[in-house]
């Protein structure tokens, strides 16, 4: 162990996560709307509103601070009532249809009957402005006199003050500025950074003040009127232009790189609707997750808690999307190059070689009142960026495109050799090095997610058993990479020895032969934590299992203990710490089924991994948008009724809409042969409810081709090939 390692290894199971998620309202009960567009993100109720409540997340977010906490529209000081609220199919626009209530009559006016008024709200978020377009139309016989208000306010509270951390000072709140068309909002915060929201209107309104601009409004009968506003975080970006002109060209321009997304991948159409729109909603999710670096495209992790850059749930993603985009993989694989820690940061869990967890560019970030500025306290980001890089190459055969990545592919293995492992036993450990970092750094990283059978939490530091995996399939991957750029066969060769020695090791330490199970974990005395645990379908993923242990995990993972129905528990019903509604301790989280479903068709295990497709397909057909969260609870599925929702639960979560994705690929026994250019497709099985699966524009190499799949006798698949263009073919091996 180096100097800068020894200065702190503190221990797991030490204490309750101070930076976990404590805020007191659920977003499922509310049903949010959401919006997204690069670092800015809006959390609105179903009015388009966004309302302060005590605890609560709605509002308009950029760059990790809350930048109004309050824009509502009133109708003569009255709520309009809601008729209809849904997001566009693409994920870009809310459209909210409101008409107005009872209107008692007030000396200026007379009284207006309900449902009379009809009002159109479409909002979306482009270049950390957020742009509302009003619409409202007299629906009555008569001339009516309407007061419309937009109620406006902002807090700057830095993201981590909403998911419920306290802070002993804030900055300080500026007097509103206003002027004819608008009012700006600002603050300046302790770390001395200006935040500033501009407000503007058109027309302008009749009145306005600090807190409220009022619009009066004579409409004829059928008289329609359109009212404009904008919500600018950096009030200086295109400052200047006129609101309906900098309207029309921001929907334009979204509407043209989201088109721009659309023809570089591919599609998913079967004959299930309803499976088809919960992928046409995945698709969607994580276009509005995926921000624009210097580097190349990148999904955000999650809105609202996590709208940042994350490395775990980045690789995870692009894993899961990969044979449907590859352009996304090289662009989380590039970005988070650039943030590769070189040098030691104890502050920040920082060692050479190491992959980023998260980073934060709020105000508590930039003084250290949390430590996510750039924080690497992820045991397995490392792994999965140099595993993920040797699927890039498996998938597109362009090792050019790696060959400026082989640096960091070389740093991340030597952090793997020299500081992974803490302790010398060939295994990758965790142990953070300051009190503010995460305990658990592997996945399930809350603070009580490692135990022992007995419930007891286990003591650091800690390896994960789906870690080792990982490692494997990074040690292997660095080989395939390192031929393909033409480096000494006797490096790929050490590299595949090593893999070969960490399976040996591991298949005597981790396996347990009365569970059936591999542990999850061995804890800093290396004992195993015997628990049956849902990391041990990662194992299967990284190929480390020996094929009949393979098979028992399989076994175990679709049983009742574990398999609700919906998905795969993260800890089997048997286990002390079982608890369907905790966080990692027995919910259910879609990517994780994801995971474990690549993991068993890769050991053949295709049917069992068209359960798991079917069952998360039937929970988002009970959930709002067919949206699939970041988690829900794990209990059973009944008939009749839907996943229990875990209520501060992100939605959308970029690797949750890239479960279904990365399941279907792994049922269809879907992979490519960049040199023969071929694509194939091994055994496939459709899930249950899915006759027919037509992938269009799959790539390689320039070249596209459109597959259909179809039920033949029994469970027997069909192929045939509709089109395709370029030098590109395709095989089904029965």
């Amino acid at each position: 162990m180096t100097a800068p390692q020894a200065t702190a290894i503190l221990q797991a199971g030490e204490g309750a996560d101070p930076h976990s998620i404590t805020a007191s309202i659920s977003l499922q009960e509310m049903r949010p709307r959401v919006l997204k567009g690069d670092d800015t993100f809006a959390v609105l109720n179903r009015n388009g509103d966004a309302v302060p409540v005590p605890g609560g997340p709605e509002g308009l977010y950029h760059r990790d601070t809350r930048h109004l906490s309050r824009l509502e529209l009133m109708v003569a000081g009255m709520k309009p009532l809601l008729l209809s609220s849904a997001v566009s199919d693409d994920g870009a626009v809310l459209t909210c249809d409101l008409t107005n209530p009872d209107l008692p009559s007030t000396p200026q006016r007379a009284a207006i009957e309900k449902d009379q008024v009809h009002i159109r709200r479409s909002k979306f978020i482009r270049s950390g402005i957020c742009f509302e377009r009003l619409t409202i139309r007299n629906h009555a016989e008569k001339p009516l006199q309407l007061e419309l208000s937009l109620h406006v306010g902002a807090d700057f509270v830095d993201l981590f003050e909403v998911r419920g951390e306290v802070r002993a000072r804030r900055g300080t709140l500026h007097p509103p500025v206003m002027a004819g068309d608008g009012v700006t909002l600002s603050y300046t915060g302790l770390d001395g950074e200006r935040r500033e929201t501009r407000l503007r209107f058109e027309p302008a309104p009749a009145r306005i003040a600090p807190d409220r601009a009022v619009f009066e409004l004579p409409l004829q009968p059928n008289e329609r009127v359109t009212l404009l506003v904008e919500a600018r975080c950096d009030p200086n970006h295109g400052a200047g232009e006129p609101a309906r002109s900098a309207f029309l060209r921001a929907l334009w321009e979204d509407s043209r790189e989201r088109r721009a997304v659309q023809s570089r991948s591919a599609s998913v159409t079967t004959a299930d609707t309803g499976f088809d729109e919960m992928i046409g909603r995945s698709l969607a999710d994580l276009t509005m997750l995926t921000t624009q670096t210097p580097e190349g495209p990148f999904p955000y992790a999650g809105v609202p808690w996590f709208s940042t850059a994350f490395g775990r749930d980045s690789l995870v993603t692009a894993w899961l999307t990969l044979w449907l985009d590859p352009t996304l993989t090289l662009g989380v694989l590039r970005h988070l190059a650039a943030m590769q820690a070189t040098g030691f940061d104890a502050a920040a869990d920082a060692e050479p070689g190491k992959i980023l967890h998260e980073t934060r560019c709020g105000e508590m970030a930039m003084l250290g009142e949390v430590p996510f500025r750039r924080y690497y306290g992820s045991i397995d980001s490392t792994p999965l960026f140099v595993a993920l890089a040797g699927a890039f190459l498996d998938r597109t055969g362009d090792a050019e495109a790696l060959r400026a990545l082989w640096p960091n592919i070389a740093a991340a293995l030597g952090w793997i050799e020299k500081h992974g492992d803490r302790d010398g036993d060939g295994f990758v450990e965790y142990g953070r090095m300051t009190e503010a970092g995460l305990a658990n750094q592997g996945w399930k990283d809350s603070w009580d997610s490692v135990s022992h059978a007995d419930g007891q939490l286990a003591k650091g530091p800690i390896a994960l058993c789906e870690v080792q995996a990982y490692v494997h399939a990074a040690w292997l991957a660095a080989a395939r990479i390192a031929r393909a750029l033409g480096r000494p066969e006797d490096e790929a060769r050490a590299m595949e020895a090593k893999a070969a020695a960490l399976r040996t090791r591991f298949e005597q330490v981790f396996w347990d032969d009365a569970m059936g199970l591999y542990a999850l974990a061995l804890d800093g005395e290396k004992r195993p934590c015997r628990v049956r645990a849902s990391n041990a379908g990662h194992v299967l993923l990284g190929g480390l299992a020996a094929e009949d242990r393979a098979a028992s995990v399989a076994r175990h993972l679709m049983d009742g203990s574990f398999h609700s129905g919906w998905g795969i528990r993260t800890l089997a019903t048997t286990e002390a710490r079982y608890n369907p509604m905790s966080y990692h301790n027995g919910s259910v989280w879609p990517h994780d089924t994801a995971l474990i479903g690549l993991g068993l068709a890769r050991y053949g295990h295709r049917a069992p991994a068209a359960r798991l497709l079917e069952g998360l397909t039937a929970a988002a057909a009970r959930l709002d948008l067919r949206r699939l969260p970041e988690l829900f609870c794990g209990f059973p599925r009944r008939g009749g009724q839907g996943p229990t929702a875990y209520p501060v639960a992100c939605a959308p979560q970029a690797w949750a809409a890239a479960a279904p994705i990365g399941l279907l690929g792994a049922c269809l026994g879907l992979s490519f042969d960049p040199a023969e250019r071929l694509v194939r497709l091994e055994r496939p099985v459709l899930p249950q409810g899915l006759d027919r699966v037509l992938l269009r524009g799959l790539s390689l190499g320039g070249a596209r081709i459109d597959i259909e799949l179809r039920r033949a006798a029994g469970d027997s698949v069909a192929m045939s090939v509709p089109s395709r263009s370029g030098e590109i073919g395709a095989v089904l091996l029965a």
